[in-house]
């Protein structure tokens, strides 16, 4: 951890300072894993969020971060990501004990992937420029393409470190200065980034932290004129509000929702491999995981050939204590969330559905934990079907023709993520070209890379995060037109 962040502990950063916030205000970290208050930090106020506006555009105006070329700004990326892999044990630990996310996950996933972001958009830095047109009467028309201005990142508390990194590498790779406002619940991730950002040399302004709560931080980023663009993630109906808002200061907008995934399995899949696809789908970072697979079709087939081994294998995948290395499944990251998981299950039980592994609370050391649970003979128009559940739960339905399966797949207002299960090829693009989804899997759960967008259509919102695609949406083009008259 950098000497700054050690100095400052869980204020806000503003204009490359640490900083309380004006009224003074503070709020609890909570672990997730006992129940216990771990730390404060800063809660900012409309006037924190307005200073740190006003810090990156002063920083955006000057130059200091958009004036340096591609290259300059991408070989200081690089330093963060080498930053991030030489403090990788105090970030993965940060990360388990702020999100509950067990800790091996943390190393493998979260940490090795934010320093591929930084990594990634500090090589696209090199190569962001325009292209000559073709045009008539003896002119030369050619086409710049520069940073948008100031970013206001909003992020969620699932995966605080990734889904930060995802928004900011690109932003500030196009030359763009960010004010990020992290979840509540898990803003410490973000906070040691700031102390990593500038010990890597960004210029003091270009990127700023303000923690705090949705409805105070959040709405007074969203409504502050001296923002150019808004990067959201977070669930349909916040989503929703923040977009309107956006829209009424015609902030260009992205915004990567809520999911319910459908994953198909076809009678001629590997049930083998089928099976650790379906259970990673579901529990991998507690079910809280909007590109989770939450929603399992199944051919009537082998539907209760895999209930069974489900039912089987799902009560033994290692539940617990986030800190030890073999734990798969951590608690779900605060008690609001925990409720509700259970307020669905018990939802699913009125509704017909049939229990066939978990459904309950684990008592753990005061955490906030739940059994993975496994429920089949629900209507596809259920609620617990139908909507977001987010927590490591799987509903099971059985299809009788690939009609059938594209349909059922297709018939929630989600459409981010989904998977396939099947060796026949041909069946895999098939289908996988009906599907209603931004990013779709064959034969795997869930391979991430920053160079392959995702991001989703209908309820799930707009806009990609990860490849070359994302970097567009931090830029805007200009158009120059010579006469050579």
């Amino acid at each position: 951890m950098t000497t700054t962040f050690e100095n400052e502990p869980g204020r806000l950063f503003i204009g490359g300072q640490w900083r309380e916030a004006t009224d003074g205000a503070r709020t609890d970290v909570i672990d997730p894993s006992t129940g216990q208050v771990v730390t404060t930090v800063a809660e900012a106020g409309a006037a924190d969020v307005d200073a740190a506006v006003r810090a990156a555009r002063e920083a955006f105006d000057n130059g200091a971060w958009s004036g340096l070329s591609g290259r300059e700004r991408g070989r200081i990326l690089n330093r963060v990501a080498q930053l991030i892999r030489e403090n990788a044990d105090e970030i993965a630990a940060l990360e388990s004990r702020d999100v509950g996310k067990p800790i091996t996950l943390a190393h493998a996933v979260d940490v090795t992937n934010a320093a591929n972001d930084y990594e990634y958009y500090a090589s696209l830095a090199w190569s962001l420029d325009g292209s000559a047109r073709d045009v008539p009467n003896n002119r030369l028309a050619y086409t710049r393409r520069g940073p948008i201005g100031v970013v206001g990142a909003i992020t969620p508390f699932n995966f605080p470190l990734i889904l930060a990194g995802t928004k900011i590498a690109p932003a500030l790779a196009a030359g763009n200065t960010v004010v990020h406002k992290p979840a509540e619940e898990t803003p410490l991730s973000a906070l040691y980034m700031a102390g990593l950002l500038k010990e890597a040399g960004v210029p003091d302004g270009v990127y700023n932290v303000v923690t705090g709560t949705g409805p105070v931080a959040g709405e007074a980023l969203l409504r502050n004129p001296g923002v150019d663009k808004i990067a959201f993630t977070g669930s349909t109906a916040t989503g929703r509000h923040a977009a309107s808002v956006a829209g009424e200061g015609l902030k260009q907008v992205t915004m990567e929702l809520g999911g319910n995934a459908a994953h198909i399995v076809f009678e001629d899949a590997d049930l083998e491999k089928a099976i650790g696809a379906i259970i990673g789908g579901f529990v991998y970072n507690t079910g809280q995981f909007c590109m989770g697979g939450p929603r399992l079709l199944v051919a009537r087939s082998v539907h209760d050939t895999v209930v069974g081994i489900l039912a089987d294998a799902v009560p033994g995948v290692p539940i617990g204590d986030p800190r030890q290395p073999e734990t798969v499944i951590g608690p779900m990251a605060g008690e609001r969330h925990l409720k509700k998981v259970e307020e669905y299950v018990e939802l699913a039980r009125k509704e017909g559905g049939r229990i066939v592994c978990g459904g309950e609370r684990l008592d753990l050391n005061g955490g906030y934990y739940y059994k993975p649970t496994v429920i089949a003979d629900l209507a596809n128009d259920s609620r617990v079907v139908q909507e977001e559940v987010f927590g490591p739960v799987l509903t099971v339905q059985p299809f009788d023709s690939e009609d059938e399966a594209v349909e059922l797949a297709n018939s929630t207002p989600y459409g981010l993520a989904s998977g396939i299960q099947t060796t026949n090829l041909t069946r895999a693009h098939r289908v996988a070209d009906r599907l209603q989804a931004g990013i779709v899997w064959i034969n795997d759960w869930p391979m991430l890379d920053p160079a392959v967008p995702f991001g989703g259509v209908k309820a799930s919102g707009f806009g990609r995060e990860y490849g070359p695609e994302a970097l567009e949406s931090y830029t805007k083009v200009k158009s120059v037109v010579v006469s050579l008259d």
